[in-house]
C-alpha cells in the first residue's frame, strides 16, 4: 500500500469519524428535546389534573378513593410462571436393555435417571421433541392462517410511531383541554340565577320582585279585610312591616343560594341596604296603588 492510498484511507476514516460524531450529538440534542417536551407536558397534565379536581369539588363531585394497591401473597394476586403446554414433555425411547450399557458413554439426562430426549442421544430414532411424521402428514399438519390453529401466527410487526410527532399530538391535546377548561371556569363564575346580568342589577331586580310577589298578597289581605276576615291592625302590621320584611329576607335567601357563583371565592355582595329600600317601598306603593285604583272605579 502506497503513501497515498494510506493517507486517503485515514482521510476517509477520518471523515466516517467526525459523521458519526455530528450523528451522535444531533441525536444526543433530539432526545434532550423530547425529555424536555416530556417533562413540560407532564406538568402540564398534573395541573389539569389539579385544576379538574376543584371544579369538581366546587360543583359538588366527590372523588373516588384510590382503589387499595393488593397485599403481597393474597391468592389470585401472584405473578404465576407460564407453564409448559400439555403434551410437550420429552418423550424417551422404549429400550429393553439397561439404561446404561458397560463401557457405553453416559449422557445428560432430566435428573431422575432418564436420557433428555433428542438432547441427550442425538441421531437416535424415535427420539426427540417433536414426533416424526411422514412427509404428507407434515405438510397436512403444518396450520395456516385460516385454521384455528394459525391463530397463534404473529402479525406483521407494526411501524414504531414517531416520538416527536406523538408528543406534537399530546400538546394538541393538551391546548384543546386548557380551552375547554378556560370556557367551564368562565361558566362557572357566573350564577344560576340570571347570568349575563351584573350583580347590582340582578340584586335589584330579585328585590324588586320579592317586593311584587309581597304586594300580591298585600292585595289579598285588603281584599280579607273588606269581607272581615282580617282586621284593620293586622292589615296595617303586615302593610308596614310584616310582608316588607318577608320579600326582604325572601329576596336575601334567593341571592345567596342562586345567585352565587360556583367558582368565585367568598360572599358576593348582596346590597343589603338597596334590598331594604326596595323591599319597604314596593309594598306600601302596592296599598297605594290599591287605594288609588278603588277611588278612580267609584
Amino acid at each position: 500500500m502506497s503513501f497515498e492510498e494510506y493517507a486517503a484511507l485515514a482521510r476517509q476514516l477520518s471523515a466516517q469519524h467526525r459523521a458519526g460524531e455530528q450523528h451522535a450529538a444531533a441525536e444526543s440534542a433530539r432526545r434532550r428535546d423530547l425529555h424536555a417536551a416530556v417533562d413540560y407536558l407532564q406538568q402540564r397534565l398534573t395541573a389539569q389534573g389539579q385544576r379538574l379536581d376543584q371544579l369538581g369539588r366546587a360543583i359538588g363531585i366527590d372523588q373516588p378513593p384510590p382503589a387499595p394497591a393488593p397485599a403481597p401473597g393474597t391468592p389470585g394476586e401472584t405473578a404465576a410462571w407460564p407453564s409448559p403446554p400439555s403434551g410437550a414433555g420429552v418423550p424417551t425411547a422404549p429400550s429393553s436393555g439397561p439404561p446404561f450399557a458397560a463401557g457405553a458413554p453416559t449422557a445428560p439426562g432430566t435428573g431422575d435417571g432418564e436420557v433428555a430426549g433428542a438432547a441427550g442421544a442425538p441421531g437416535r430414532a424415535g427420539v426427540g421433541a417433536y414426533p416424526q411424521l411422514a412427509a404428507g402428514e407434515a405438510r397436512l399438519a403444518l396450520p395456516t392462517a385460516g385454521s384455528p390453529a394459525g391463530g397463534g401466527v404473529p402479525a406483521q410487526r407494526v411501524a414504531a410511531a414517531d416520538p416527536a410527532v406523538e408528543l406534537e399530538l399530546a400538546r394538541r391535546m393538551a391546548d384543546e383541554a386548557d380551552r375547554h377548561g378556560q370556557q367551564t371556569e368562565l361558566l362557572a363564575q357566573r350564577p344560576a340565577l340570571l347570568p349575563t346580568w351584573s350583580p347590582l342589577a340582578r340584586a335589584v331586580a330579585v328585590y324588586a320582585a320579592c317586593g311584587a310577589a309581597a304586594g300580591v298578597l298585600v292585595l289579598i289581605l285588603v281584599l280579607a279585610s273588606g269581607v272581615g276576615l282580617v282586621d284593620g291592625f293586622t292589615l296595617g302590621a303586615w302593610i308596614c312591616a310584616g310582608l316588607p320584611a318577608v320579600a326582604f329576607f325572601g329576596g336575601y335567601l334567593v341571592l345567596g343560594r342562586w345567585g352565587r357563583p360556583a367558582m368565585v371565592a367568598g360572599t358576593p355582595p348582596r346590597y343589603l341596604p338597596l334590598g331594604f329600600l326596595i323591599c319597604f317601598l314596593v309594598v306600601p306603593m302596592a296599598y297605594c296603588a290599591y287605594l288609588l285604583m278603588v277611588r278612580g272605579l267609584r
